[in-house]
């Protein structure tokens, strides 16, 4: 993998994002204000964050856009795909996430994205019933009409370069079947036989996005490129992929939240986190095949952090085969909170000759808004990432993300840990800005 350093970005990005709902309105609203001089981008690492280079007497503390060649807020132009055919205003507003003032300032721009016809398979996203959608013959063609909307978008912006970042639903879960996901061969060729079952429809935008050049981000947790056949695609076009899921709410407290009881060396009997939410996100997630896919990224987070394996005194017990602390997570659809989500974590410790405490977390948070900078970092990230050759997995970007991409064909495990994550990112701006890696992960 190349450490060269970036090179610096020509002409427009564009970026294409696949659905047009809470999240990516509120993304797009955002920047299209922060333009203006009319809203801050709070929440956003490559905006606001300031990193140490070099050492000693050399040392400095930049921001992102001083030490790596990051694309310009007024360099970018938006389009997406949805089931729905309102454009980004209409959205907005539907969305109910940013009060109409807060919109109003960017009417025009949001009003010319009008969403393309969606490449959907009901099956994958039950509750949804647009129909902005493409007539596809079979997964092949539905990849190749993505791939001539990258295309046309590039010929009618003139923009240099794309990324497609996925903020559309959750889909049903795509377990790996290594006879199909397990090579680019066999992936193409399941996509030709319009193999339904094991080639989501998010797969067919993700193969269009790295086909077509296209560094691709997978915003929610499905299977997408979290496959041989992808990370195969990957290398073979050199572009960066990254994913999975937005780590906005909950996770984003775990991760940060579990170094603590680790590093501190205090038990863990078990952690139970249940969220409240009912946006469209919480809708789709109602169905239990959804939820699924949900369900498997927010457990992954803790117990790479917390290992029972290295520390059996501490984490070693707590559920019925005593191996584990008990960690559960649920999601239930409360409509009337729409974006406004509520994650309540207890955590059940222990401390000194194993006596028993509680700690309770209560996140009122809204989602769109945390997930807003992650969908700008990320795209400005994975941009920067192609300018500097780098490709397949970014594992830097893991700090953005509740389920780590990783090879598990290997045994890998993903780093997990908030502030090791933070380091990668920091070693990874470094490189890219022609600096040292300077940082142990330990």
């Amino acid at each position: 993998m190349s450490t060269k350093k970036a090179e610096a970005p020509k002409g427009k990005l564009g970026v294409m994002v696949v659905g047009l709902g809470a999240v990516s309105t509120t993304f797009m609203t955002g920047v299209l204000m922060a333009r203006k001089g009319l809203a801050k981008p709070v929440g956003s690492m490559t905006q606001y964050d300031k990193i140490r280079v070099g050492r000693g007497a050399d040392k400095k503390y930049l921001h992102y856009k001083d030490i790596v060649p990051l694309a310009d807020l007024n360099d970018i132009e938006f389009a997406a795909w949805d089931v729905y055919p309102a454009n980004a205003y209409e959205s907005a507003i539907n969305a109910e996430v940013l009060k109409e003032k807060d919109i109003n300032p960017v009417k025009e721009e949001l009003e010319a994205i009008k969403p393309l016809k969606a490449a959907f398979d009901h099956n994958y996203a039950k509750r949804l019933t647009g129909d902005n959608i493409k007539a596809a013959k079979d997964r092949w063609d539905m990849t190749e009409q993505i791939r001539e909307d990258i295309r046309n978008f590039k010929k009618e912006t003139g923009v240099e370069r794309v990324v497609v970042l996925w903020a559309a639903s959750t889909e049903v879960y795509v377990p790996v079947d290594e006879k199909i996901h397990g090579s680019l061969e066999a992936l193409e060729a399941a996509m030709k036989a319009d193999d339904k079952e094991h080639i989501a429809p998010s797969m067919c935008y993700a193969y269009a996005a790295l086909a077509e050049g296209c560094p691709f981000i997978m915003g929610a947790p499905n299977t997408t490129v979290d496959i041989p056949a992808m990370w195969e695609l990957a290398e073979k076009t050199k572009m960066p992929i990254a994913g999975k899921d937005f780590k906005t709410g909950q996770t984003l407290v775990k991760s940060g939240f579990a170094p603590i009881i680790g590093t501190r060396c205090l038990g863990l009997s078990g952690w139970f986190s249940t969220n409240i939410l009912g946006n469209r996100d919480g809708l789709v997630l109602d169905e239990p095949a959804n939820f699924r896919t949900k369900e498997v990224s927010k457990l992954s987070t803790l117990e790479s952090i917390l290992v029972p394996e290295e520390q059996p005194d501490l984490y070693g017990h707590g559920n019925d085969e005593d191996t584990q602390y008990y960690h559960k997570v649920r999601i239930n659809y409360y409509p009337p909170r729409n974006d406004n989500k509520e994650g309540w974590d207890n955590i059940d410790i222990f401390g000194w000759m194993g006596y028993p405490m509680q700690i309770k977390i209560n996140f009122l948070c809204r989602d769109s808004i945390l997930a807003a900078p992650l969908c700008l970092d990320l795209v400005l990230l994975s941009d920067l990432a192609a300018r500097a050759g780098r490709y397949g997995t970014q594992r830097f970007l893991s700090f953005f993300l509740k389920s780590p991409m990783h090879d598990y064909t290997q045994g890998e495990v993903p780093v997990n840990h908030l502030f090791q994550q933070y380091t990668m990112l920091k070693n990874a701006i470094r490189e890219m800005g022609g600096y040292e890696a300077d940082e142990e992960i330990d």
